[in-house]
């Protein structure tokens, strides 16, 4: 049989993310007995072995690996069939809105830029409500992924537009941010060398996929958390030019001078046939 349910997703998803069968049954609000009956009868309707189970715990076979790819992708757009079905038939109910798009940006990133997009569809006759949805360093994909968001402003390379349709809309150079005070703060320019392991200024991390990547910098989840370590002058960062806008005065910006550059697209989902999204596009590019 070559059909799956998305219940029969969540269950292998939740024990595959959690390699514990308890651990997933707690996070589905399920009992575990039932859970691992569930996985038993995925893997004999699929005539393969997903789990590896033995005394030290469970792991992933290949196959495993696979379906867990693909079931998030598949739960992704499951959700967001729904979500933008919500939003599509939002007029239809008490207090509706008619032609209403959520745009996901990363807060503070290109503020000019976002700026003269909406009020230039602002102008447009037929243009629908904006909703601007702030979201976290390279949470845009997970939001366009889920339908959470039915546009995004992304940046190469730190964002990935596999899978979108995307319109390149600007691109600028990076800049390291740093602790007035510092030493590297007074100079004209630096390399990604000079930032890269700087004693007592380490890096600040973000989160990526839910988890922060290895290293000493401190763990950072939005910008005015950002803002306040640097200015302590207990971490830098490394952001596009555009980022200027929104330093303090305890903050030096220095150009980075072998640092790739920063793209900025708008992407979207490419099965979406939206007229109201169309005509947001259309604008984009015209800037």
């Amino acid at each position: 049989m070559d059909t799956l349910e998305t219940r029969e997703l969540r269950y292998f998803t939740a024990v595959a993310e959690e390699l514990h069968f308890g651990r997933a049954a707690d996070r589905l609000g399920i009992a575990q007995p039932p859970l691992s009956r569930a996985i038993q009868q995925l893997e004999r309707r699929l005539g393969v072995r997903l789990l590896e189970r033995n005394r030290r715990g469970v792991s992933l076979t290949g196959a495993g690996e696979v379906l867990l790819h693909e079931g998030r992708a598949a739960l992704d757009a499951t959700a967001a069939a729904a979500r933008r079905t919500r939003r599509a038939g939002g007029a239809d109910s008490p207090g509706g809105v008619r032609n209403r798009l959520v745009l996901s940006v990363k807060a503070a990133a290109f503020h000019g830029l976002l700026q003269k997009l909406l009020d230039a569809y602002a102008a447009e006759p037929d243009a629908a409500e904006i909703e601007v949805l702030p979201s976290g360093t390279c949470e845009q994909e997970e939001m366009l992924r889920d339908g959470r968001a039915d546009v995004a402003l992304m940046h190469a390379p730190y964002n990935s537009l596999a899978g979108f349709d995307s319109e390149e809309l600007a691109t600028e150079g990076q800049i390291a941010i740093l602790p007035t005070g510092h030493p590297l703060a007074a100079h004209r320019t630096l390399s990604l060398a000079d930032v890269s392991d700087v004693p007592g200024l380490p890096l600040a991390r973000w989160p990526r996929h839910g988890a922060y990547p290895p290293g000493p910098g401190p763990e950072v989840r939005d910008q005015t958390q950002l803002a306040q370590l640097i200015a302590l002058g207990r971490t830098m960062a490394v952001f596009p030019d555009s980022a200027r806008a929104w330093l303090w005065a305890e903050h030096t910006a220095v150009p980075l001078t072998d640092a790739p550059p920063v793209v900025t697209h708008i992407a979207w989902p490419a099965h979406s046939r939206s007229l109201a999204l169309a005509g947001l596009i259309r604008t984009a590019t015209r800037l």
